[in-house]
């Protein structure tokens, strides 16, 4: 099947080979450095033969690692853009690649998670090809890239482009078969995406085939890999009663419930099904990377009370159409298992979970799509183990309830009648089990103080007779009135404590005049002490249950299966060691079978899950701590990695074994970065992690580390700190250009650790930012919350980068929407010397009578820095009167960022004008010098005490003068200067009229220059003692004859410059009167 053109296609779009772009869009990164890559392949085999250009391309690669990826993505390049010349240039890649296409998986990953949507219709189908042949060709990390193209087909679209996706990957599934099987996680992750896809294609005869061939594939692996798929959990069941009514699906639900056995000896029932939990792999891999990006930015940056418009777009661009209702189910299972605010988003005013699955719930306009996204919302719940599932799971359905019963009582209603009747109805012969799971939830609820009660709730007078009977006969324990307060202890922390911050958000749309959240303070404050009102964290009791590994044991062969058991019963941490290092080294031996390190990793898994609670970092850190903290018996995997050499065999089998281990427990990602920056044993070692994130299911050194490095901030913040000079310092290409991980760390750090890495900066141990790069991640900091705003420019001042780097950042700040920046910007500007891209950015800005930022820096370069700021006003004032007024105004406007135009200069002069005249009538008196007294004003300005020794004295018995001085001295000499006198002056004549007339009084200075400069010698001394100036010290008749000689003089020594002057360097410095 042809993927069809669309507007996005090469042939309707615009930009590069690559990617689709408009003519307002910047140039793509990534498509400007492929595009170099494609050149230098080009240039190396051009007019050469096949051999000759192999040749070439080995001798280019053998200079070094840059040259490597150079080629190999330059190749990758070219099959993507050049479709005719595909075969020839993946051979070529496979023949010239030295790490197992590992660059090219890794681009494909890139393109896959953040460009996707952006390619051209070409490149999309020779990514497809591309995928095909990676592998027939067995490439190792096919499998992970095969299921990001599977997390691209979206759920609810029957699009052209997104059948031909489906279509095209189920193809490449069924041919290479084999393939597929040899990777359980692959086996299961395809069945959950066609399972779920099933539903949305029927109809028309070209999707019903599609369909058949989805129903095939799926039952297939169902019937022959059941304890692969098994791995799915609870949602396996979920979407198999979604397609109950096709026919091979009813055959199946047939064995699965009366004949288990035939589809697996391992499997029991159903129920054994429901009880597992789903992982979060699962739940994410159904909605599209846009998708998940706009969903977590809701739920992490967006304030409660400011969602609308948010939640317009989305519902225009993914559920518009009657295709799209079954999408909610996927959002709703999304957001309740995958999006786990940290305590820090609870208890600030983000936009909360429940909201957002209310919007979904109000919103749909099928009943059984209604009925569906019931069943999402509260399915954790119907098999609930407070022992194995989280409180985070459950939390949204209950606060939907709570918080709906004010405006939208129906829905609440509705959630406690579907809570009711899906007991005896979801599955009859396990009706106990629901019952006790939807018990154990509400128990849990009401113990995590989720909600302090639930009475108010099911027993509100808002809802109906009927209902609220039904509710007091399934609940009784919940439904009578709570009993009285107990004494409770301020000193005790309570599991969960979400009055504060539940209240708060309440404020915004909610009455909350019957939630009862305030017994315990009531009771505390009438026994007369002071209730402290903060964010309690959630903290789930942690059970400490005894570790079954039985079902893996039987997988392995018997020796390593007597030291699991061992290591099982092992007391001490010691005797746990040297077990391990038993066990690492029976892997290491030649003939070990690697088909158990899957098995070996789930036991090791189970039993070492204590190392993965709590904090790593010890509370003091010395060497000695360090050493010891880093002594755990998993640890010893690490030790024997930093002692092996990349090249031996055992070093890819241990690789192998973490790799297992990083799928069932992805903690085990920042352990090993912790290891390798804590341990003796590991100095100089930190490269292995890239070694060990190239061998993970991601392939992919970016992701791993951005999703290690975010499980490492969401349990242990003192940790992440700790670690962020080596990640920084180890992996720069990475991080340097990473917004996504500065803003994890500012996200949670306090002062103190704030202050602390500023120290690391100065002490050149630390470098977050890069010249070429620093730009960028400080426009993404713009989004970012108030502190993690400063903490980042606190963080970009401790280096030392140029303020020329990032001043083109002012043509992205608003006044009203970017305060943070601009203070920040405001107070390093004026310590710098203004150059002229300073004065052109600051004079980009619009102007705005609120917007004091422009005139508040060009005020303070007047007074420090006026000769300089005169002449660089001149040079922009000079250029942009010499642009054509037309074209000026029309590149403005198709721009995306503000051009700089001559009115918005004279805007900002006119502005700063009025500012110094305000800040002149701020003035004092103030009796004048003596060497003053001799002098016009413009000369007292330039002359200084030297002048007494030219003999400028007062006579004796002269009456006192005094002038009228402003506050700030020097401020009002910035108009005076040549420079902008003679920009303005030539401004002016080739302005308009209106112009002239909107900024008369700017260009009346340059009249008063014209006037000055324009008239013959002789008469100047006449024009002086008429002039402004003379009259305003027309008081003084007693200096008047004085004061026009000494003005005179200097004008004529000013405008005049003879070869004589230059001999009498002592007059002309002072201005003497002599002449």
């Amino acid at each position: 099947m042809e993927m069809q053109k669309g507007k996005g296609g090469t042939a309707a779009g615009g930009g590069g080979k690559l990617l689709v772009s408009t003519l307002l869009d910047a140039k793509d990164e990534l498509e400007e450095r492929l595009e170099r890559c494609v050149g230098i392949v080009t240039s190396l085999t051009n007019g050469l033969s096949e051999r000759e250009a192999n040749d070439a391309l080995n001798a280019h690669i053998c200079k070094g690692t840059p040259q490597h990826e150079e080629i190999c993505l330059g190749l990758f390049t070219l099959v993507l853009t050049e479709p005719a010349q595909a075969q020839k240039c993946y051979r070529d890649l496979a023949l010239v690649s030295r790490d197992g296409m590992n660059i090219v998986l890794n681009k494909i990953n890139h393109i896959l998670m953040e460009k996707y949507l952006k390619l051209q219709d070409t490149c999309r189908t020779q990514l497809v090809w591309l995928l095909r042949e990676l592998v027939k060709s067995g490439v190792l990390g096919a499998d992970g890239v095969c299921m990001t193209f599977m997390k691209q087909i979206a759920g609810g679209d029957v699009t052209a482009k997104n059948i031909w996706l489906a279509e095209n990957v189920l193809e490449i599934l069924t041919e290479q078969r084999e393939w597929v099987l040899k990777s359980s996680l692959l086996i299961a992750m395809a069945v959950y995406t066609y399972l779920r896809l099933i539903v949305d294609h029927h109809g028309t005869s070209q999707l019903q085939a599609l369909r058949q061939k989805e129903v095939d594939f799926c039952i297939s692996l169902l019937r022959e890999r059941f304890m692969d798929c098994f791995m799915i959990g609870r949602d396996l069941v979920r979407l198999l009663q979604n397609v109950a009514r096709i026919p091979e699906f009813e055959q199946l639900w047939k064995d699965i419930i009366h004949n288990p056995q035939v589809l697996s000896t391992q499997f029991t029932g159903v129920l054994q099904l429901l009880q597992s939990r789903t992982s979060r792999k699962f739940l994410a891999c159904r909605l599209t990377p846009d998708m998940e990006t706009k969903l977590l930015f809701m739920t992490s940056r967006v304030r409660f009370g400011q969602q609308k418009r948010y939640q317009d777009w989305f519902q225009r661009q993914y559920l518009s159409t009657p295709d799209s209702q079954s999408l909610r189910c996927d959002l709703i299972r999304y957001i309740c298992g995958v999006v786990h605010p940290s305590n820090e988003v609870l208890s600030s005013d983000i936009l909360p979970r429940w909201a957002i699955i209310g919007w979904l719930l109000t919103t749909c306009t099928s009943n059984v799509a209604a009925s569906n996204a019931k069943l999402a919302l509260f399915y954790d719940w119907l098999f609930f183990n407070p022992e194995k599932d989280s409180i985070m799971n459950i939390e949204p359905a209950i606060l939907v309830m709570h918080h709906s019963m004010k405006p939208h009582p129906a829905i609440t209603a509705t959630l406690l009648d579907f809570m009711c009747r899906i007991i005896p109805n979801f599955y009859p012969p396990l009706e106990a089990h629901v019952r006790q799971g939807v018990f154990n939830s509400l128990t849990h609820i009401v113990e995590k103080r989720v909600l302090a009660h639930l009475a108010p709730l099911f027993d509100n007078p808002k809802l109906d007779k009927e209902l609220r009977a039904m509710l007091r006969e399934k609940f009784p324990e919940f439904c009578s009135s709570p009993s009285p307060p107990i004494e409770v202890k301020v000193e005790e922390p309570v599991s969960m404590e979400m009055e504060n911050h539940m209240s708060e958000k309440d404020d915004s749309c909610y009455d909350n005049a019957e939630a009862a959240f305030s017994d315990d303070e009531d009771d505390l404050n009438s026994k007369g002490k002071k209730r402290e009102f903060r964010f309690h964290p959630i903290k789930e009791t942690i059970v400490e249950e005894p570790v079954d590994i039985t079902p893996f044991l039987d997988q392995l062969d018997e020796s390593l299966k007597d030291k699991v058991l061992q290591l099982q019963k092992g007391s001490d941490t010691e005797a746990q060691c040297e077990v391990m290092q038993e066990i690492v080294d029976q892997v290491l031996e030649e003939d070990f079978d690697s088909e158990q390190l899957s098995v070996l990793a789930s036991c090791l898994q189970e039993l070492f899950k204590a190392h993965f609670r709590g904090e790593v970092l010890p509370e003091e850190i010395t060497e000695e701590s360090l050493e010891e903290s880093v002594g755990k018996p998993l640890y010893l995997i690490f030790r024997n990695l930093c002692q092996m050499q990349e090249d031996n065999s055992g070093f890819s089998l241990l690789l192998d074994l973490l790799s297992e281990l990083y799928q069932k427990q992805p903690k085990i990602g920042y352990h090993l970065l912790y290891y390798l920056k804590a341990s003796k044993a590991a100095a100089g070692k930190m490269n292995l992690y890239e070694s060990f994130a190239q061998a993970t299911q991601l392939g992919d050194l970016h992701t791993c580390l951005m999703m290690d490095m975010k499980a490492c901030q969401e349990d242990d913040v003192r940790l992440l700190c700790y670690l962020t000079p080596s990640i920084y310092t180890e992996f720069p290409d990475e991080t340097l250009r990473s917004g996504e991980l500065l803003n994890m760390i500012v996200a949670v750090i306090d002062s103190f650790q704030l202050q602390e890495l500023v120290c690391h900066v100065m002490m050149g141990n630390l470098v977050m930012f890069r010249k070429d790069s620093v730009l960028n991640i400080l426009i993404q900091s713009l989004d970012w919350e108030t502190f993690e705003q400063y903490c980042t420019w606190q963080l970009f001042l401790a280096h030392s980068i140029p303020l020329e780097t990032i001043i083109p950042i002012l043509q992205h700040l608003k006044y009203k929407d970017h305060p943070e920046a601009l203070s920040c910007l405001l107070l390093q500007l004026r310590r710098e010397k203004p150059s002229e891209e300073m004065v052109k950015m600051v004079l980009s800005r619009p102007c705005h009578p609120d917007d004091q930022f422009t005139t508040s820096i060009l005020r303070h370069w007047c007074i420090k820095h006026d000769d300089l700021l005169a002449e660089h006003i001149k040079s922009l004032l000079i250029k942009n009167n010499s642009l054509p007024r037309k074209r000026q105004s029309l590149r403005s406007s198709s721009s995306k960022l503000a051009q700089l135009t001559l009115e918005q200069i004279l805007e900002h002069l006119d502005n700063l004008r009025l500012n110094l005249t305000n800040t002149k009538q701020n003035c004092r008196y103030r009796r004048a010098a003596p060497w003053e007294l001799g002098c016009s004003g413009i000369d007292r300005e330039r002359l200084s005490p030297l002048s007494l020794m030219a003999g400028r004295v007062p006579r004796p018995g002269a009456p006192a003068v005094w002038f009228l001085t402003p506050v700030s001295a020097g401020s009002s000499t910035v108009f005076s200067q040549t420079p902008i006198l003679q920009a303005l002056q030539h401004v002016q004549a080739s302005c308009d009229e209106a112009h002239k007339m909107k900024f008369s009084d700017l260009f009346s200075l340059a009249e008063e220059y014209e006037d000055s400069s324009t008239k013959p010698p002789k008469s100047r001394r006449k024009a002086t003692l008429s002039s402004p100036r003379s009259r305003k010290n027309a008081a003084q008749p007693a200096n008047n004859e004085e004061e026009s000689a000494s003005s005179s003089a200097s004008e004529e020594e000013d405008t005049k410059p003879k070869p004589t002057k230059r001999k009498r360097k002592g007059s002309s410095a002072v201005g003497s009167d002599s002449d």
